[in-house]
């Protein structure tokens, strides 16, 4: 014990050298448009090339870093100009940054006395995202989620292996913002409930769109509510949510004894990039005294961009003009809460969720807080109003506001802006190439950055009317996706929607992506589906 028990200059000498690694192979070679996506291999052969077993003896740091390179080398590259396959992607030096001293400073963003440079910076943050919203004052949180970006084995197969069964149903932020939307607006309902429990409740009923994130059907079942008691809304031919469904649907449950208490907006859903009716919707919940919450997880930085926040239009309260209108009251109040995603189109990378909260009143931290004597002491030297860890049910949190902060001091508001307006452009460019070429044929028209298609290889053209036509056309996008991923020249998404069979759904998030990139992108569909 007279001596620390580790090595800090081989310990330094190591990390400096593991840079090295993320320099170049990470953020160079990973976002250099020359090098592959990924560089495929099935499972049992990357178990061997990785060599992940743990074992008594440490190894020396040059194996280690050996073994950095061969992590970078078989993961997917996200930040590479050609990859589409999510929701987010690209590479921001300055979040990296940000990402990088978070890691380096190691705290947890419970308490002012162990963050203090944290909590202010986190109330700044939420304070300029509810400003976008539209609302002067109000509350929030950065919501947890997975810490990596193991979402499926496609997308990250060397963290799969090594954690197999963890990765793919971990909630990502916006679930969790989605699950203390519920829980917030239960409370506010019913605050006896924290102490009661459901058991002294009337039977809770919530309702979302067919098209809403699977996060509200788990949200339902983690808080005891139960799936049974999620009503699914029907939807236009878009994938908006109906408003006189909605209402027909509050009827039904009041008619069954059971009591509706929230409902779930979306803006931008996950497949076709729709937005529905805030203002319309918001009626209904006004008429019914209903939680209005709105899972803008995916288009919420659409209201950066001046020319794209009326897909939004409803979420907030705005008066009636500057200037006064005699006998003109100013709208009521809209959405109650807003989950919002920058780690999405902003590229502020993995994890940054925001759950915003239009009540000021402490709401979030009478629903949550526990008091933990250990923890929120009330005789601190401070003022423990600055103690911002019992808003949310967890006890350590990671700190996820410094990316952001870094990206937007560095970008600016207008910087944002522009990167979520280049976004739209790339979208509209790809439109406007899909629909002019042979074999490309659009879903629907985009109204967000989802732009969705079907490939139809020569084989299949003018064959619409034959009875297999779409069992074939559905076998087309996984076998263009197997034939890319093998080749690691891109990665782009696929799935059938309802109805319709397998389209390809691509996503342009990153400021890297240029002409040629998407260019490139329906070349290669083409070359590697001409021969189906």
């Amino acid at each position: 014990l007279a001596r620390p028990g580790v090595d800090t200059a081989a310990g330094e000498e190591f990390l400096r050298a593991a840079v090295a690694v993320l320099l170049e192979d990470a953020v160079r070679r990973g976002t250099d448009v020359t090098q592959k996506v990924c560089e495929w291999k099935e499972p049992a052969e990357l178990r061997e090339l990785l060599d992940l077993e743990l074992r008594e003896q440490g190894e020396p740091g040059g194996r280690l870093l050996r073994r950095c390179r061969d992590l970078v080398r078989y993961s997917v590259k996200t930040g590479h100009p050609r990859f589409f396959n999510q929701l987010f992607s690209g590479l921001d030096h300055h979040a990296l940054a940000g990402r990088l001293l978070t890691e380096a400073l190691n705290t947890s963003q419970a308490t002012y006395e162990i963050a203090p440079v944290f909590v202010l910076m986190e109330e700044v943050v939420l304070a300029k995202l509810r400003e976008l919203v539209g609302w002067s004052g109000g509350d929030g949180i950065f919501a947890p989620g997975t810490l990596s970006p193991a979402l499926s084995p496609a997308l990250s197969p060397a963290w799969c292996l090594a954690t197999p069964g963890d990765c793919p149903c971990a909630p990502a932020g916006g679930s969790m913002s989605n699950m203390y939307a519920m829980n917030v607006a239960r409370f506010h309902r019913f605050p006896h409930s924290r102490q009661s429990g459901n058991w002294a409740l009337p039977r809770l009923v919530l309702f979302a769109s067919h098209e809403s994130h699977y996060s509200v059907l788990k949200g339902a079942a983690f808080l005891g509510i139960g799936t049974d008691n999620v009503r699914l809304v029907g939807t236009d031919d878009r994938g908006k949510m109906i408003p006189e469904e909605l209402e027909k649907e509050i009827e039904r449950v009041k008619a069954e004894g059971a009591q509706p208490f929230f409902v779930c907006a979306t803006c931008g859903t996950t497949v076709l990039g729709a937005f529905d009716p805030l203002g319309a919707i918001a009626d209904v919940c006004q008429r019914h005294g209903l939680w209005l919450h709105v899972d803008a997880a995916w288009g919420g930085s659409a209201l950066l961009s001046g020319k794209h926040r009326h897909l939004l239009a409803g979420i907030e309260r705005r008066d009636l003009g500057t200037r006064r209108v005699p006998h003109k009251r100013p709208l009521p109040h809209r959405a109650d809460s807003v989950a919002w995603n920058p780690h999405k189109m902003l590229t502020v990378g993995l994890q940054c969720s925001a759950f915003l909260l239009r009540d000021g009143s402490g709401l979030l931290q009478r629903c949550h807080a526990a008091g933990a004597t250990y923890l929120f002491q009330t005789d601190k030297f401070y003022d423990v109003a600055y103690d911002t860890g019992d808003k949310t049910p967890q006890c350590g949190r990671r700190v996820d506001c410094l990316k952001l902060w870094l990206l937007w001091k560095a970008a600016g508001t207008q910087g944002l802006a522009r990167r979520v307006e280049r976004a739209f452009a790339c979208t509209r460019y790809l439109a406007e190439q899909v629909k002019r070429r042979d074999g490309f044929q659009l879903v629907l028209e985009p109204e967000f950055i989802n732009l969705c298609f079907w490939f139809v290889p020569p084989s299949l053209r003018g064959r619409e009317g034959s009875p297999d036509y779409w069992l074939k056309l559905g076998k087309v996008a996984p076998a263009i996706k197997e034939r890319m991923m093998k080749k690691g020249s891109m990665m782009v998404g696929y799935q059938p929607h309802g109805a319709r069979v397998n389209f390809f759904r691509q996503i342009v998030t990153s400021p890297a992506v240029t002409k040629a990139d998407l260019d490139f992108f329906l070349d290669e569909i083409e070359r590697l589906g001409r021969d189906l």
